[in-house]
């Protein structure tokens, strides 16, 4: 059994076959799914989309490349739509948020405004955060370190090694997909076998970062399967093993997979 713990399932590059796609994965053993938002327009998309999707759950939250679009009344936005969340079983928290400093011109001060104040919400209601962190991990550290929300991922972690050990200080595990797969990724390789357990989670972030066998096509769940037999070879460690790691840490930085995961049976 495999979570996807980052599947923008919302996507438009799915509205023609959604139903297929959740039929692949789950022929290949993926069968929970952490669906993020991405702005305020979508909340309501990934809440019903969780809610119509065996496995799924939810995050609420605005994606650091969508700040340029977003008021601060958004934030209010976002605060209500949480509030409102805090008694669905599939609410699993503020994400998906963070900086990316990899987008042309981007403007950090105005990510960091969004990042922190959503921080801040996680803070206050004790949720978990599923965090962009592209070419800023020192950034979001600080970040993490200022508001100190309870656990979460940090989402397509390519970091150091000394980076990957301040967030697993901090109760963060670290989001592994596509970019594994590909033998010239000698960092995030390397990263993939010499990581602590506790730091792995699997993720897609379908339908992008697909792996090297589709490489620029579309992604989908399918393919974790396939993806955690790379990292299984690369650790040295058996599937089973794997995939009893990696449902654990999902479970214990995002515990509304847990109750997603009994009330399947």
């Amino acid at each position: 059994m495999w979570t996807d713990t980052h599947l923008h399932l919302d996507a438009d590059q799915y509205s023609n076959d959604r139903n297929e796609v959740l039929a692949r994965a789950r022929s290949n053993h993926v069968n929970a799914f952490v669906l993020p938002a991405v702005h305020p327009r979508n909340f309501g998309t990934v809440q019903n989309l969780a809610r119509q999707t065996p496995g799924a759950v939810y995050c609420l939250g605005i994606h650091p490349v969508f700040v340029h679009a977003c008021t601060d009344s958004d934030l209010q936005v976002l605060k209500t739509a949480v509030a409102q969340a805090l008694a669905d079983p599939l609410f699993a928290g503020i994400g998906e948020i963070g900086l990316d400093a990899f987008v042309p011109n981007p403007d950090l001060p105005r990510q960091t405004t969004f990042f922190y104040a959503q921080l801040e919400l996680a803070a206050e209601f004790n949720l978990p955060v599923v965090m962009h962190i592209r070419k800023a991990q020192d950034h979001i550290l600080k970040g993490l370190r200022r508001y100190r929300p309870c656990s979460g991922i940090a989402h397509a972690f390519n970091g150091s090694l000394q980076q990957a050990d301040q967030f697993l200080k901090l109760n963060m595990c670290l989001g592994f997909g596509g970019a594994s797969t590909f033998s010239r990724a000698h960092q995030i390789r390397r990263l993939a076998a010499l990581l602590p357990a506790q730091a792995l989670v699997l993720e897609t972030d379908g339908p992008d970062i697909a792996p090297e066998w589709i490489n620029h096509q579309r992604n989908e769940p399918c393919h974790l399967h396939r993806i955690a037999e790379n990292l299984a070879s690369l650790r040295g460690i058996g599937l089973s093993e794997l995939s009893a790691i990696t449902q654990a840490n999902a479970h214990r930085v995002l515990p509304a997979l847990v109750n997603r995961h009994h009330s399947l049976g």
